[in-house]
């Protein structure tokens, strides 16, 4: 068969080309102004607490309606916010519980996913029966907290991290991607003499690299964002995390210990610290989100083999 001529090709592909007319440029219009619509109200709120923390607090406090930039550049916030000792506590003591959890949580998880992927597990139903479970029925706040007490775990950093060590959903989300590793890794892994742990942390481990940042990033904002056990379980202040001494500033309005001496403008720059706090509570995991995020799309189908 011969070949058409570049232009009949041309013509061919431009006849083709299926023809838009009012209708379809009408309906990509609709479509491109609700979705910036969307994005607009998705991404105004926190744009709003950015450039409300960096503005002067006498010029916010005047501003009306809708804002687009900083109504005066100031740093002020920022630096009342730093300066204040339980915030600096509150973010190492973050930090430690963000480190120290994820770390306690992906050790516990890959062991846990690790045996519950072996083909001759005893009672591996009844087993997965009982974790799918705690996921729909749990002991309720009081037996938790008599639990840690009499654990003898409370005003403990290890009191936001012990219970909380392995996730049933994550748990599953790893026992499927080691499931999803061909048997023929492990075997020749054992005729060369590697030992359960060699397998688990040089074949499983570095094949399911993808869904284990997954649930890291899992676990690492859920650590980073609770606060409602700390409140529960820590009465000590110097072992409140970053997002309690948010609470009680958003809540409580506390800002008076960052204010000393202010006179004119005292509410204006109680809410300039507040939208600050905020963004120093929020910026870290914002940072970090998007190295993780090339893992995201392979992790969550889990099943991908990185050959």
């Amino acid at each position: 068969m011969a070949a058409l001529p570049p232009s009949r090709l041309r013509l061919g592909l431009r006849a083709w080309r299926p023809r838009q007319g009012w209708a379809g440029a009408a309906f990509d219009t609709a479509n491109v102004t609700v979705l910036s619509l969307l994005c607009f109200i998705t991404f105004y709120p926190f744009w709003y607490v950015l450039i409300a923390s960096l503005s002067d607090p006498l010029a916010l406090a005047s501003h009306q309606g809708l804002m687009l930039l900083p109504q005066g550049l100031s740093f002020e916030a920022f630096e009342r916010v730093w300066q204040n000792p339980m915030v600096r506590s509150g973010f190492f003591n973050t930090l430690v519980i963000v480190v120290g959890g994820t770390g306690l949580n992906l050790v516990l998880t890959c062991c846990g996913a690790y045996a519950l992927s072996r083909r001759r597990l005893m009672l591996e139903k009844p087993v997965m029966l009982m974790i799918i479970f705690t996921m729909f029925f749990t002991g309720g706040l009081v037996p938790n907290y008599l639990l840690v007490r009499d654990l003898g775990l409370l005003d403990s950093r290890w009191a936001v991290i012990l219970p909380f060590a392995v996730s049933a959903w994550n748990l599953i989300i790893l026992r499927s991607a080691f499931n999803a590793v061909p048997k023929d890794y492990e075997e020749a892994a054992r005729i060369d003499g590697a030992g359960d742990l060699t397998i688990l942390t040089q074949v499983y481990v570095p094949l399911c690299m993808p869904t284990l940042a997954v649930v890291a990033m899992f676990y690492a904002v859920a650590h980073w964002n609770g606060y409602f056990y700390s409140m529960i379980y820590l009465s000590d202040r110097e072992l409140f995390p970053l997002q309690l001494v948010l609470r009680e500033i958003l809540v409580s309005s506390s800002t008076d210990s960052m204010m000393t001496g202010e006179a004119a403008g005292r509410e204006a720059l109680s809410t300039t610290i507040k939208y600050a706090t905020v963004i120093v509570a929020t910026l870290p995991v914002l940072a970090v989100y998007p190295f993780l995020q090339r893992f995201f799309a392979k992790g969550v189908l889990v099943g991908g083999i990185k050959e």
